[in-house]
């Protein structure tokens, strides 16, 4: 498992932000083409993140690229232009059908080939933001081994469906429970929504803890001001790690006994709490706060 607790957009020509993505420790830095940078710079992206893959040392960060939505007219020399740089992922935007997903991986094949790279090493994350992509969202999923993530996109949701968007954000509630479901039932990483209002840290708070409450893995932000609050709600604390240890150390002795369920802490545990409590050292893990 990579963490990708906080997922941040900077646009693709912008090399300052770049190198404060890098120097703040935000998971994954996700240069981007496509809705952050303005039609008459698109190619001052393009060129801005072939300089960047190519130059730049991003460390722990993992470097994504978000290219023009398959079928702009921009996707295949965006695409050509940035795969010779190895970027760690692409980011589809707007992805309606599980084509779009698997010519999407064609491409990256054929670039692995002709560089002799391992087949998979570029992995792909893959927008929801249609009404046509949560109805597809299972074939979506299961479209291709080199998906690894579901990323919700619900302000072009709200436009594609007609609906206003709120602070509580129940009129994408649907869709965004239904992402993560999908997610899980592919072993995919699955990606939360943006928050706009960057200046609301309180706001952003509660938004992250409910996210990782669902089940999310990580959050797309747009600032820097946002990496610290987000990873940190979608890091499991000391508390819990420790409980989480106790579960499975507890759980192994017990099973060398011969026993099942047993009580810990005056509470049953069976083994849907001992997946869960792997599933918190795993995010641990990931989030380097274990070996």
């Amino acid at each position: 498992m990579r963490a990708r607790r906080a997922l941040l957009y900077m646009p693709g020509h912008d090399m300052r932000k770049i190198h404060k993505a890098i120097a703040l420790g935000a998971d994954c830095a996700c240069m981007d083409m496509e809705d952050g940078v303005a039609p008459d710079r698109k190619l001052d992206a393009r060129a801005g993140i072939v300089e960047a893959l190519r130059a730049l040392d991003f460390g722990r960060t993992e470097r994504l690229v978000r290219i023009n939505p398959v079928g702009s007219g921009l996707e295949a020399d965006e695409l050509a232009a940035v795969l010779p740089h190895r970027p760690d992922g692409i980011v589809i935007p707007k992805v309606s059908s599980p084509d779009q997903v698997r010519w999407m991986s064609e491409q990256i094949a054929a670039a692995e080939r002709a560089n002799s790279w391992p087949e998979g090493s570029i992995c792909l994350l893959v927008i929801i933001e249609t009404a046509r992509a949560i109805l597809n969202l299972q074939q979506i999923a299961g479209a291709d081994p080199r998906v690894e993530a579901l990323v919700f996109g619900a302000d072009d949701l709200a436009i594609d469906i007609g609906a206003t968007r709120t602070r509580e954000g129940w009129e994408v509630f649907y869709a965004r429970s239904a992402l993560v479901l999908a997610a899980a039932a592919f072993g995919l990483q699955a990606i939360d929504i943006v928050r706009v209002d960057f200046s609301d840290v309180d706001g952003l708070r509660q938004e992250s803890l409910q996210g990782a409450q669902m089940g999310y893995a990580g959050k797309q932000i747009i600032h820097p001001n946002q990496i610290v609050p987000v990873q940190e709600a979608f890091t499991p604390s000391d508390e819990i790690i420790a409980h989480a240890r106790r579960v499975v150390e507890a759980y192994a002795a017990h099973r060398a006994a011969g026993a099942g369920a047993f009580a810990l802490d005056g509470k049953m545990v069976d083994a849907p709490i001992v997946k869960m409590a792997e599933q918190v050292l795993a995010r641990a893990r990931a989030a380097g706060k274990m070996d």
